[in-house]
């Protein structure tokens, strides 16, 4: 990992009118590292991510990319990173091969080397058999893979994943998370916004919580959930009532619950989650009702 990071931001704001979407956000990325932000609908995640890809101006603050400083040279910026956003961007009307073929055109490639990196991105994101099929008729998981491809066709040193598997589900957001290991394990820097704990617990070497527009704690998923105060006893009752009881000294407790209790069907010990962490630092469980499009309304 480089210590230096490939992404590096310091003190970033944005403010819309009197709203503070931003307040110093500070973030690091090493090479080849996956770096989730998490955060309730409305912290400051797709923002965040709209400005590190030049695609909004800070109020405050600096960052560098890859090397490259994102106020003084936005454009080597944008050649060094790729981008898929929550919808795929991907033109319905057109195969997948003739999508891929179409932004290697975009990006100057040459007819043979186009049809070269196309064919690679095909066997890359398992498309192949639907190449010559509308991407309008692709399931959800398959135009998000076909999105993240042409994200990576000029082969990027940094890739943002602004919550990619939103709506997907689970057997194709287990194969996106396949994908981003893929890239993460050859050297493919990530930084990931998510709304799904698992996700980033899954996925992420380290996690950031954004809440406020400030970072609010920072560390791997294990160092997060280790922060937690002890364990939880989760008690399922015979007609149907499930408990959780926060215990730092998990077998007394479940010595008394057993001892007091003569209805109970089921009784585990279950260890802290981002969940528990989530809610611990943000006071939600969940997503918030207010979006950052609100906001920046």
């Amino acid at each position: 990992m480089n210590a230096s990071g490939v992404i590096s931001v310091r003190g970033l704001s944005k403010s819309y009118g009197s709203t503070a979407v931003l307040d110093g956000v500070d973030i690091t990325v090493g090479g080849g590292e996956i770096f989730a932000l998490l955060g309730p609908n409305g912290a400051g995640k797709t923002t965040t991510i709209n400005i590190l890809t030049t695609l909004l101006k800070a109020d405050a603050g600096s960052a560098r990319i890859a090397g490259n400083d994102l106020s003084t040279r936005p454009d080597r910026v944008r050649a060094s990173i790729g981008l898929t956003g929550q919808n795929a961007a991907v033109d319905p009307f057109q195969t997948g091969e003739e999508n891929l073929m179409m932004m290697c055109r975009l990006a100057h490639l040459d007819r043979r080397r186009s049809r070269l990196r196309t064919a690679e991105l095909l066997e890359q994101f398992d498309l192949v058999d639907a190449a010559t099929r509308r991407a309008g008729l692709y399931s959800g998981g398959m135009r998000r893979r076909l999105d993240l491809a042409i994200s990576l066709l000029a082969r990027p040193a940094v890739v943002f994943l602004d919550e990619p598997t939103t709506g997907l589900d689970p057997r194709s957001r287990a194969q996106m998370w396949d994908v981003v290991r893929g890239l993460a394990a050859d050297g493919t820097t990530i930084l990931l916004t998510t709304q799904y704990l698992e996700e980033a617990d899954q996925l992420a070497d380290r996690v950031a919580v954004l809440d406020g527009g400030r970072i609010v704690a920072e560390g791997t998923p294990a160092e997060l959930k280790a922060g937690l105060d002890g364990d939880h006893v989760e008690i399922l009752f015979a007609d149907g009532r499930l408990e959780r009881v926060a215990s730092v000294d998990p077998v007394a407790t479940i010595r008394e619950l057993l001892a007091d209790a003569t209805d109970v069907a089921n009784i585990a010990i279950v260890k802290p989650t981002l969940d528990d962490v989530f809610l611990a630092l943000t006071g939600h469980t969940g997503a918030a009702t207010e979006t950052e499009e609100t906001v920046a309304a």
